[in-house]
């Protein structure tokens, strides 16, 4: 086990673009395992985890190291220190590394380590944050699962193919993968490897998606034939598996207000072969009203904090400020309020984040419950999913379903019956 020069540097270079120049950790290492097209598969696995480990570990290892921000490459290369030394490297004799303290690092993490903040390497403002929402002990255990590593899940296209089948095409290419209980569509991958370089993946067999937020579309109850609705659909995953739940039969109508994620959805729709969808830009209020009381379902997945997807997100906890969350809850509310009335009577509703604050999840909907188009819903159901619970994602879900009257039930049945 030693340490290779190249593949050191572009570590130091990924970790100097995401904390000096603002750049989102994932696009980094993308762009950082095209490099070198001569590594093999464990040089990418060392660049790719070394960056995210290092992204994760920030705060503690800043520390350790005794460097502030902004951090220059010096700095840089004492956390790297930090972080070979307390993964058992032995420290080459090159300049950059040249007099580490491995007693000193070894020491300063023990004792650092007392304190939660810095041994979970969060800001300050979030532990209390954490602690004031979920209390003490569900946050202390909540956000030491929010610092490891993310699985890769796959979904399985049901457009295209069978979850046995994929596991069976996967296994010819010598990637192993086990089934999910209570999750029809889901595969786990048993080590990590680049699917995305697949034939199945270039196919439409798959997608990559949390095992939770499979849960998310499911929820909505989706029946084939139905008018859906997913009000926030960005680059499209939840939307994706409501195509395959809808097969194909149906209208899907997706909304966003950026056009270029709805651009990045139809290139995904066209290879899974989801042809039931329709695209939407949210540019004028015109395009929610025109869909007032006209869908069966209608999915909120609600723009949020992200404190549920820490472990796939590392650098979140460096991008997110407190004001960011006081922000979006207003936001929240407001999407609720708006997008609520595309619901026809006796349709549903699942009100959706990947935050596991309840202030963003319970408290909104009970909120919402409480205004003029709000009491015109039941609420069903809800679940809250922890990390710590399900090794995913931590996850929000709640299904509402809007009243109708006698008059507007008998004149559904009869349609349903025709």
């Amino acid at each position: 086990m030693r340490l290779h020069r190249n593949l050191v540097y572009t570590t130091i270079d990924a970790l100097n673009a995401i904390f000096n120049e603002g750049e989102y950790a994932d696009k980094v290492v993308a762009r950082s395992l095209k490099k070198d097209k001569r590594w093999g598969s464990s040089d990418r696995k060392f660049v790719a985890e070394t960056i995210y480990e290092i992204v994760r570990w920030k705060r503690l290892y800043a520390e350790i190291a005794e460097v502030k921000e902004p951090f220059d490459r010096d700095n840089l290369w004492r956390m790297f220190s930090v972080w070979a030394v307390l993964r058992g490297y032995p420290i080459p004799d090159w300049r950059q590394l040249e007099g580490t303290p491995e007693r000193k690092i070894k020491g300063r993490f023990d004792e650092l380590s007392k304190v939660r903040a810095l041994k979970e390497s969060i800001p300050d403002w979030m532990d209390e944050l954490g602690v004031k929402e979920l209390g003490e002990k569900v946050w202390a255990t909540e956000i030491a699962a929010q610092n490891q590593p993310a699985k890769v899940i796959l979904r399985t296209n049901t457009l295209k193919t069978t979850k046995e089948q994929l596991r069976a095409i996967l296994m010819d290419l010598n990637i192993e993968t086990e089934y999910l209980k209570d999750q029809p569509d889901a595969l786990v991958l048993k080590e990590r490897a680049n699917v995305f370089l697949t034939d199945a993946f270039k196919q439409g067999f798959f997608e990559v998606q949390d095992a939770n937020s499979q849960l998310v579309a499911a929820f909505l109850d989706v029946k084939p034939g139905m008018r859906i609705v997913d009000t926030c659909a960005g680059a499209g995953g939840k939307t994706l598996h409501i195509a395959a739940l809808m097969e194909n039969k149906g209208q899907l109508i997706a909304m966003d207000l950026y056009e270029s994620k709805l651009k990045q959805l139809k290139l995904r729709a066209k290879r899974d072969g989801a042809f039931n969808i329709e695209y939407r830009i949210i540019d004028t209020t015109k395009v929610i009203k025109k869909l007032h009381e006209k869908a069966d379902r209608v999915l909120i997945d609600a723009p949020c904090s992200g404190l549920g997807v820490l472990k796939r997100n590392p650098d979140a906890k460096w991008k997110l400020q407190p004001e960011f969350i006081d922000n979006i809850r207003k936001v929240q509310a407001e999407v609720l309020e708006n997008y609520s009335k595309i619901v026809k009577p006796g349709g549903k509703l699942v009100y959706a984040t990947c935050s596991i604050l309840p202030s963003e999840n319970q408290e909104q909907v009970k909120k919402f419950l409480t205004t003029d188009i709000g009491k015109q819903f039941n609420f069903i159901k809800d679940r809250k999913i922890l990390a710590s619970e399900s090794g995913f994602d931590g996850f929000y879900m709640a299904l509402l379903e809007r009243k109708e009257s006698i008059e507007q039930k008998e004149k559904r049945v009869q349609k349903e019956i025709e």
